[in-house]
């Protein structure tokens, strides 16, 4: 059971986030996260994970007056149509060669500084609420309050295989909001919120390609694609199913998933090493778990969806704002990976354009091209 929810500590923040910020159907992120979940445990038969994209997720998080739900919609048809070409053209491998280990660690690193900015600005907000309705508290630092508590909370339990840290901070959040009035005026039903057929403009998709899938593409293609199938060669060696571990069927997968999913407003998925390693940690080894979990989320989109949305509703912002403070810091020290200053470089190049300019296009850009000209050049930094 922990092994089939031990990658909720990264799920969860963004995701809720996404649904919160940017509007998303509830009921559509969690039906597709659970179908995707469903068949990867089914096809794979190992415990491989289903993320939100971090690339996708932190920008939009960050700009939610410019991501709109049709630009995540269309991020996600556009990421599904060039994975699934680069599946069946066999160039998986190959692209993953123009990315260097410094350029992904340089997106890992904005982006986690990406999470942290917009929590902690969650943490320190005013409103308890990210409706803007006031507690009966309003003139306390309430939301302030609850935020250390609740980080102190996450501290105490990052490694706890018991009771997982980020479903026990949503607990509680959800608890102190129900105790500070945030119920007043909601209406407590079951069964799934709208979920929405999603109508993409060429401004959208062009949106969606420049700010979201250009920082995301290094990701997926060394993380989610080649990243999994390496670690899945680490963990499972013996395994009889390794054969369909690899880079090529891990990019179709994603591709066939994301393109359907994309048209109803879904969060874009990947895989991913991070979260097979936290499925692993907390004993998951086969298929069965992501087939345990796919089963909850289903379940959660299409019997507890009003329900669901409600009590996101009325968590906290700061709480909200620890979960992604904490999905920053995981982020973060990727950095350590990197050996030499030309590769510190790099990172840290792509990191102080991307935080300059709202375009992190400009930052993937010049990072490669700054990286292919010392490489080719020999430069010593």
């Amino acid at each position: 059971m922990a092994g089939a929810f031990g990658d909720l500590g990264t799920l969860l923040p963004i995701v809720v986030a996404m649904i919160l910020i940017n509007g998303l159907s509830p009921s559509s992120v969690f039906l597709a996260f659970g179908l995707f979940y469903l068949i990867a445990g089914y096809y794979f038969r190992l415990p491989i994970p289903v993320q939100p994209l971090k690339a996708v997720g932190a920008i939009a998080i960050a700009y939610p007056a410019v991501i709109t739900e049709s630009v995540i919609g269309a991020s996600g048809i556009i990421f599904g149509v060039i994975l699934l070409v680069f599946s069946l053209t066999g160039m998986v491998d190959h692209i993953a060669k123009l990315f260097s280990q410094a350029v992904v660690r340089g997106i890992q690193l904005t982006l986690g500084l990406i999470f942290l900015k917009k929590g902690i600005e969650l943490i320190i907000d005013k409103n308890l609420f990210m409706s803007g309705m006031q507690s009966s508290l309003s003139e306390y630092p309430v939301n302030l309050i609850i935020g250390i508590a609740v980080f102190a909370l996450v501290l105490l339990l990052l490694d706890n295989r018991r009771f997982p840290a980020a479903l026990v901070a949503l607990a509680v959040g959800i608890v102190s909001g129900i105790a500070l009035g945030g119920l007043s005026g909601h209406t407590i039903s079951l069964g799934p919120t709208e979920m929405r057929l999603i109508h993409p403009t060429a401004a959208d998709f062009w949106t969606a390609f420049i700010m979201l899938i250009l920082p995301q593409i290094p990701l997926t293609i060394g993380n989610a694609c080649v990243g999994t199938a390496d670690t899945c060669l680490s963990l499972f060696k013996e395994s009889p199913h390794l054969n369909k571990a690899k880079a090529g069927k891990f990019a179709f997968s994603m591709g066939l998933m994301n393109l359907p999913a994309g048209f109803f407003g879904a969060v874009p998925m990947c895989h991913g090493t991070g979260g097979l390693a936290a499925h692993y940690r907390f004993g998951a080894r086969t298929g069965g778990a992501p087939i345990m979990i796919g089963i909850f989320f289903v379940i959660v989109a299409l019997v507890l969806g009003e329900l669901g949305f409600t009590l996101l509703a009325i968590i906290p912002q700061s709480v909200l704002g620890v979960l992604l403070v904490f999905a920053g810091l995981e982020l973060c020290p990727l950095l350590r990976s990197l050996r030499t200053n030309e590769e510190y470089f790099i990172a840290l190049l792509i990191a102080g354009i991307a935080l300059a300019v709202p375009n992190m296009a400009w930052a993937f850009a010049v990072g490669i091209g700054t990286d292919l000209f010392i490489r080719k050049m020999k430069i010593k930094i």
